[in-house]
């Protein structure tokens, strides 16, 4: 459909798009923060030499699928939806082996990923940004609380614990994530933002999915506004695709990487961290239901954000 087609992924570095994907996430980011503050636990525990404690001018931010989380949120948010009856029967089986092969593969194929998104903008338009944020905390507690790797909970609690903020960075839909991210006690999320009017979704995204180039925008931008050294902040994803993210910081982890980042990993000297067992492929099989996750999200702030860029 040539009407979307400024949703398909692109191959240059950071577009305007990009740019403006990565601000719009990350002034949602910040309002949502706000409110995830005043949930931080009281107490924090010894912590190790790394990350330094009490450093306010470092943060760090984790990827969410097949690094914080075993497949993708977006679809997982989707089973959730299919069992609302957002979607058809019909609509099921087409996203269930994508989901199975992300899952046993652990990358991600940019048209399974488009075709999700562009059937996830359809099924929220209409539905009030309360709804869908409702319906997120049923669904994290049914499909996704049971899917957190330990080993990299641990690395962000390590870096709550020296007093840092921790985010999520993520292309999925920015409700979602922030439902993860308060869950996990983090501070909160970049996450793709869908455009809202008056609370109610348009069917319509903020610049494009907060992917590839767009997450090291919002990155970018949220150290810009946090007062953040990027030198002293750490990053952490599974996927090559996020290779720009990880670029930005001094400290850059590849947890769970696919055989592209691990390369690049080796090659530059960048932390590795595998929490998948060789029993992965015989336990993650192909879900009972799977579906199509709901690019959700969007705030008054982006929305204000998207319209002074015009």
């Amino acid at each position: 459909m040539a009407a979307l087609g400024w949703l398909t992924p692109r191959r240059r570095s950071a577009t305007a798009r990009s740019v403006l994907a990565g601000e719009a996430s990350a002034e949602a980011a910040r309002k949502s923060s706000q409110e995830l503050e005043e949930l931080a636990p009281p107490d924090a525990p010894e912590v190790p030499d790394f990350p330094v404690l009490g450093d306010d001018k470092a943060a760090a931010f984790f990827d969410l699928d097949n690094t914080v989380m075993q497949g993708a949120a977006l679809f997982h948010f989707g089973r959730g939806l299919y069992k609302r009856k957002f979607f058809e029967t019909r609509d099921l089986a087409r996203f269930a082996w994508q989901q199975a092969w992300f899952r046993l593969a652990g990358i991600e194929d940019p048209e399974h990923m488009q075709d999700a998104r562009d059937s996830a903008l359809s099924i929220v338009k209409g539905h009030r940004v309360s709804e869908l944020m409702s319906i997120g905390e049923e669904i994290y507690d049914e499909y996704m609380a049971e899917r957190i790797w330990p080993g990299t909970r641990a690395l962000a609690q390590a870096h709550l614990d020296a007093g840092q903020k921790v985010w999520l960075v993520t292309a999925a839909p920015v409700e979602i994530a922030t439902v993860i991210a308060r869950r996990l006690g983090l501070t909160g999320a970049l996450g793709t933002v869908a455009e809202s009017v008056d609370g109610v979704y348009t069917g319509k995204l903020v610049g494009e999915p907060l992917h590839g180039p767009a997450k090291a925008e919002a990155v970018r931008a949220l150290a810009s506004v946090e007062s953040l050294d990027l030198a002293r902040c750490a990053a952490y994803s599974d996927s090559h695709n996020d290779i720009p993210m990880l670029s930005l910081v001094g400290h850059p982890y590849a947890i769970n990487p696919d055989a592209k980042l691990r390369k690049h990993a080796r090659d530059f000297d960048w932390r590795l961290r595998d929490y998948r067992t060789a029993r992965k492929a015989a336990k993650v099989g192909i879900p009972a239901a799977a579906g199509v996750g709901a690019v959700a999200g969007g705030t008054a702030a982006a929305i204000a954000l998207h319209r002074r860029r015009r």
